[in-house]
Parts: structure tokens; sequence; C-alpha cells
């Protein structure tokens, strides 16, 4: 009797477990709602915090015996034997990154508490930051003092550490480059527990190695970036484009005027459909003109740009602020996904002004069988070619998977040492696919492989926050590991930290 009542418990739990699977996936919605409000509790606190620390000035005073606790962690690690790697005991939910890094369970963990900004100096034209620090913290606290950086990769949640061991680019970059090109100085704590301060002067090596680290030369404990002033507005030209030849065409245009264009981005709908945009930086508006796009009852922004299709050029004025985080609200085009009615105009009454959820909340309420599906059928990756490849580019992207938008942010790329190497100044076209393939046949790991060969054949560089499926060798034909490997050997970081391969690759994610 007992048995038989187990048995009816077991199949009673599955069938509850089959039925909150079956909703987890087709109805994420539900809860997607439920989470709207924590994200939004999360934020206001998170901005309270910020706003209160940085008035009373109290973050540098304290930033030296954080950066203190951090070295004692290696100390310690040390002292156990340095039996397995480190890495930063940050959770994985909590990153933009909708990945999973399955290596922190096995590797010794060091505790960051660094979310301050430290100090702003008008004199250098300077902010300095700690490395958690968020692209939301920055604008929130420095726009209204009359300064913002030279380029803020846009969805709020951006940290500066994961900026500069990564990358970020944005509408301006074809004028500054990533952002490791508009960052001035860094602070490490090294593999033997020693801090230092590292500039291109003081040890040129070491600057140029960490972008593009992934904290493998290193734990980021300070960043110092470049700002620059800025005004009210952003004056934006929209221009609608009805072909892919059309499309390029105006993209260098553009590019050969740089100087009377402060931002330049274009949206592809489809591969013969498109608007171009460029915009600048104005100090008052034109009457009728101002659209506050980061109101919550607004259309999504992209989906504000295919309007432009139909009714033509136009130009617009937008809060600053608001154009910088212009696709935070939809996460570019992702929200459609997760929330598919979420532009309706009666959601965005209701509830926009929560939105979006928070991608690090989404990743912890995430399921196996919600994570198979969305790995199976999604695709997010950012890849940089060379502006001559890029109608070849959008070709084969609409050939092997065909998601639209796209996003097409053309960025200058200095020959400098370090990880993305080139003989000369080139001009580079980040290519942002995001979303569920319209292809039919979409298999996750085949279609990638052939994206990153097309990607290393035209002699660009696959983002690493995403899924990496290169071997060993092909990465490090595709990455320079020259400046790299010196580092680490003079660092003695072989034991400290892996590999940058071994953090980024799928095998270090299942």
């Amino acid at each position: 009797m007992a048995a038989k009542k187990h048995e009816t418990e077991v199949e009673g739990g599955g069938r509850f477990d089959a039925v909150l699977e079956h909703i987890l996936i087709h109805y994420r919605w539900v809860f997607v709602l439920l989470l709207l409000p924590l994200s939004l509790v999360y934020d206001a606190l998170l901005y309270v915090r910020t706003w209160v620390v940085f008035q009373l000035s109290s973050a540098p005073g304290k930033h030296a015996l954080k950066v203190q606790r951090v070295a004692d962690q290696v100390k310690q690690w040390k002292a156990e034997g340095g039996r397995v790697p480190m890495c930063t005991a940050r959770p994985t939910w909590q990153t933009m990154s909708f990945r999973h890094s399955n290596y922190k369970k096995t590797f010794f963990t060091v505790n960051l508490n660094l979310v301050d900004i430290l100090e702003l100096s008008a004199e250098k034209r300077t902010v300095r930051v700690e490395p958690l620090v968020t692209m939301g913290q920055l604008t929130a606290t420095l726009d209204p003092l009359g300064w913002t950086l030279p380029f803020v990769p846009e969805l709020d949640d951006l940290t500066v550490g994961g900026l500069v061991m990564g990358t970020g680019v944005e509408t301006s970059s074809h004028k500054y480059g990533l952002f490791q090109h508009i960052c001035v100085a860094y602070e490490l704590v090294l593999a033997d527990g020693s801090t230092v301060q590292v500039t291109k002067e003081s040890d040129p090596d070491l600057f140029y190695a960490v972008p593009w680290s992934y904290g493998t030369l290193g734990l980021l404990t300070a960043v110092e970036i470049q700002i620059v002033p800025a005004l009210r507005f952003v004056k934006l030209q929209y221009d609608p484009v009805h072909s892919l030849d059309e499309a390029v065409a105006a993209i260098n245009r553009l590019l050969a005027l740089q100087d009377n264009n402060e931002f330049v981005e274009a949206l592809m709908f489809s591969k013969d459909e498109g608007v171009v945009m460029t915009g600048n930086m104005v100090s008052c508006a034109d009457w009728g003109k101002l659209n506050e796009i980061g109101r919550c009852y607004k259309p999504w922004f992209f989906e504000h740009v295919r309007t432009f299709l139909k009714t033509g050029p136009a130009v617009e004025y937008i809060p600053l602020r608001d154009y910088q985080h212009r696709h935070s609200r939809s996460l570019f085009w992702e929200i459609k996904e997760i929330i598919p009615f979420g532009n309706n105009v009666l959601f965005r009454y209701l509830f926009g002004w929560m939105t979006p959820p928070k991608v690090s909340l989404l990743k912890l309420t995430q399921t196996q069988a919600v994570k198979k599906l969305y790995e199976n059928n999604h695709i997010i990756q950012d890849m940089l070619v060379p502006i001559e490849t890029l109608k070849d580019a959008v070709l084969f992207f609409d050939k092997e998977v065909e998601v639209y938008p796209l996003w097409l942010c053309p960025f200058r790329l200095p020959s400098e040492p370090g990880m993305l190497q080139v003989p000369k100044d080139s001009m580079y076209v980040d290519i942002g696919v995001y979303g569920v393939p319209g292809k039919q046949g979409f298999q996750p790991k085949e279609t990638t492989r052939r994206i990153e060969a097309f990607v290393a054949k035209a002699k660009g560089f696959q983002m690493l926050y995403a899924d990496t499926y290169t071997t060993r060798e092909e990465f490090r034909k595709m990455f320079n590991h020259s400046l790299y490997d010196k580092v680490r050997a003079r660092l003695k970081c072989e034991k400290a930290f892996p590999e940058v391969y071994d953090k980024v690759c799928r095998k270090a994610r299942d």
C-alpha cells in the first residue's frame, strides 16, 4: 500500500513538473510579468545607492580596502597551493550574456564588490570607476553634470569590466573605436597578489593585452575612461534604403564625412530594406520635433525606426540619455520573443514603465528545458568584419539564418598591439544578429561554425560573449596571441588563470 502511494506521488509530481515545464516554455510571459516589478525595484535601489555614494564621495576612500580584500583572496589561493585556476565569484546568471559559464563550479572564485563610480575629473576629462559599474549608472551620473562617455554601449546593465575584458561598440565607434580605445588606465590585482596601475606609458604590453583577455591576465579592479562634454539632445536623421547596395553606399558615404556625423548606425529589416541613421549632439531642439523615446508608453525604438520605410526620410530630436539607451527597453529586439505583446499600446501604458525584465532574472528562472529550447531555436552573435565585406556578409547571414532586424554599426579599428591586430587603421562594421532564425534547418553548432569560417576568411573577428565553436587552432588564428602569450608568461598566469579560449569556448559553457 505504501509503495502504491509512493508511485502515485511520483506520478503526480511528474505530471506537475511536466505542466510547469509546458507553462515555462509556452507561456513564459506569465513569469516575465512577475519579474518586471522585481527588475524595477532592483534598478531603483541601485540608482539610489549610486547617487548617495557619489554625493557622499565615500567610494574613493573605501576602494583601497575593497581592492586589498581581492588581493588577500589571491594570496589565500597561493597559500593553498594554487591547485585550480582563479575566476571571479560573480554568478553567471548576473551577467548580461545569455550563456552559462560552468567552469566557475570548479575554479577558485574571488569575490569582488566593486560597483562604484570613484572619481570624475573635469580637468583630465576622465571618470574612474570600478568594473561592475553599469552603463545605466554612468549615464545617470554623468549626463546631469554635463559629461558623457565618447560612446555608450546602450544596454543599461552592461558593465565596464565586461566591456573592457570583452568588448563594446557603439554608433560613434567610427570615430572612437571600440570601448578599449576610450580607456586610459586599468588597475589590476595580478596572480602574485600585487596591485598595479597600468597605462600605455607605464606598461604598454599589459595595457594593450588586457582588452579581450576575459580576466585571464589579472583581476580588474578599476578603469579610467575618457569623457566628453554632453549636450541635451541628439538630432537624428532617418534615411530609408530600399536595396542592399543603397544601404552599403549610404553607410560608406556617411563614413567619408565622419566629422559631420557623430553617430552612424543602420537597421536592416530585410536584405533589401533598412533605415540608416546619423546623429549629432545639439543643445536645443526644434519645436514639434522632440521625441522622448525613453518614455514607457513610446513604441519600441526598432519598431519606430521601421515606420520610416513607409513615411520616408525624417529628422527628430531625442534627449541624450534616451538616445544612448534607445535599444534598452526592447533589449534591441529580443523582448518580442520574451513578451510578444509588449509593443501593444495598452501594455506599454499599463506595464511599460517596468520594462525591460532584467536578463539576469530571466536566466535565474530559466529551466533546463527553456535553456535547451532557446539554444536550439535562437541565435545571438556579433561579428566584426571589414567594411569592404559588408554586402557579402549581409547576404551570407540572410542565407544562413535570415534573422531581422540586423544591426549594422561601423567602427574604426586602430592598428595597435593586442588580440585584434590589423596591418593599418581600418574601418570595420559590427553585424549584430539577435533572434529566431527564419531559415528552416537551423542547427546552432553547424550554422555557427559556417558563420565563424566566413568571418575568419574575411579577416574579421567574433565577439566572444556568445557561443564560440572554433577549435583552439582556429581561435588562435583569428585572434593574435603573441602579446597575450608574452604577458601571461611574464606575469606567471599559466596556473593562476585559464587561457581566453578555455573561458569562452562552448565546452566551457556546457
